[in-house]
């Protein structure tokens, strides 16, 4: 009996990555975070496999000018905690981005990756910069 219709399923060693640059000035931060997920899975490429990491390289520029909307500004609140008692530590959104801006690209898209043993080795394709300037000029320009 003749079989038509097979399943692709790709190889670690056939994986492509490319180099992608996001700027986020004046993005809303969840739809940005979407975006940079979904490259870093590789979901936009045909080759897509989900337990191969196919996803490719994202850089994001101007992290500290990344917008949200509604009253996020002032009343969302990022949470930390040291394990020690009384340890619980609470830093507005405006106050974090002042701070560490980077930490809140890397934050927001860390919770749209799936939670597998993937989710590691994506993270460490993502690199963010507070501004627009960036280290991997040569390897975007390659990808073209």
């Amino acid at each position: 009996m003749k079989q038509t219709g097979q399943s692709f399923q790709q190889k670690k060693e056939a994986v492509n990555r490319y180099w992608h640059v996001i700027d986020v000035k004046g993005q809303i931060l969840g739809k940005s975070a979407t975006q940079i997920a979904t490259l870093l899975i590789g979901k936009h490429k045909p080759t897509y496999t989900p337990h191969v990491d196919g996803g490719d390289y994202v850089v994001v520029i101007n992290a500290s000018l990344v917008a949200v909307s509604g009253k996020k500004r002032s009343d969302k609140v990022y949470y930390t905690h040291s394990q020690y008692p009384g340890g619980l530590k609470a830093e507005t959104f405006d106050k974090k981005l002042a701070r560490q801006p980077k930490q809140i690209i890397e934050n927001a898209v860390w919770g749209m990756l799936p939670t597998n043993k993937l989710r590691d080795l994506r993270m460490k394709r993502l690199k963010v910069f507070k501004d627009a300037e960036h280290p991997y000029t040569n390897e975007v320009s390659e990808n073209k």
